[in-house]
């Protein structure tokens, strides 16, 4: 079985977002055992897999990373998209564009506390998409 599809996420703020549903939501009758790979077409913003029942840890990636890599640093140079782009850029390279999940008897092979991240690093990066093919038996 091969399933591909393109989403359009809605604009989200600045920040860590659970799209786990989301994903779900656009998925077909998932295949008994197989994988679903997710692939964001963006350079300054990311996917992850973390926490998702408390909302302080997505509040805590932001502080941190942001303070990590901080919107206006002297060291960019690539500002004229905004002091937020380059950093975004840094960032989408660190977290990643990709996420590969096991399908496991025909659900999502998530732990219990694990959820699916849209990493938005820009202040109005706008709508997003992303790619989602499913390959399984």
């Amino acid at each position: 079985m091969w399933y591909q599809k393109s989403i359009t996420l809605p604009e989200f703020s600045r920040g860590y977002h659970l799209i786990t549903e989301i994903i779900r939501k656009n998925l077909p009758t998932l295949p008994q055992i197989g994988l679903l790979h997710i692939f964001i077409q963006h350079t300054s913003a990311a996917l992850a897999i973390n926490e998702n029942a408390d909302p302080s840890v997505r509040r805590d990636f932001r502080q941190f990373i942001d303070q990590l890599i901080p919107d206006g640093d002297k060291i960019f140079v690539h500002t004229l998209e905004g002091d937020d782009d380059m950093p975004a850029h840094i960032k989408s390279s660190l977290f990643g564009q990709s996420l590969v999940i096991p399908i496991v008897q025909g659900r999502l092979g998530l732990g219990t506390w694990q959820g699916i991240y849209l990493c938005e690093f820009r202040n109005f990066g706008g709508p997003r998409q992303l790619i989602l093919t499913v390959w399984g038996e």
